[in-house]
């Protein structure tokens, strides 16, 4: 083999290789799964990218360090404008949310690594009496 084929096939490898690596950083689904909540903040923001973000309060209570009560979140992002109108026109409703986990985020994919790709349910929170 000449030197120029060995330079050829490693250049290939190494392209292989990387793009592999980066497949499964940025584009892998490491896990997916549904969460049920409150939504009480949704947004389009971004300075470059503008994704949409949003939070769900989830229903108990949970305790990060001793002593210390504070509510359940859920954290995501929304890439398909169709389930961020559906989102928007669901402020104060209970959800039902199916989403995608990625290993790490993308600008253009949102701030968070959990990626909500449809809402399963959406229904409507009525008020209790004191």
């Amino acid at each position: 083999m000449n030197r120029k084929r060995i330079i050829t096939i490693i250049t290939l490898v190494l392209i292989v290789v990387l793009g592999g690596i980066f497949y499964y950083r940025y584009y892998f689904v490491f896990g997916e799964g549904t969460k049920a909540g409150t939504m009480n903040y949704f947004v389009k923001k971004g300075y470059l990218f503008k994704t949409y973000e949003g939070r769900l309060i989830q229903s108990g209570i949970r305790s990060q360090t001793q002593g210390n009560i504070s509510s359940n979140e859920f954290m995501f992002s929304v890439t398909d404008e169709k389930v961020a109108d559906k989102l928007n026109r669901s402020a104060g409703a209970m959800l039902e949310l199916h989403y995608k986990e990625y290993l790490h985020t993308l600008p253009w994919r949102g701030v968070s690594t959990f990626v909500v790709d449809s809402v399963m349910s959406a229904t409507p929170v009525t008020p209790t009496a004191p």
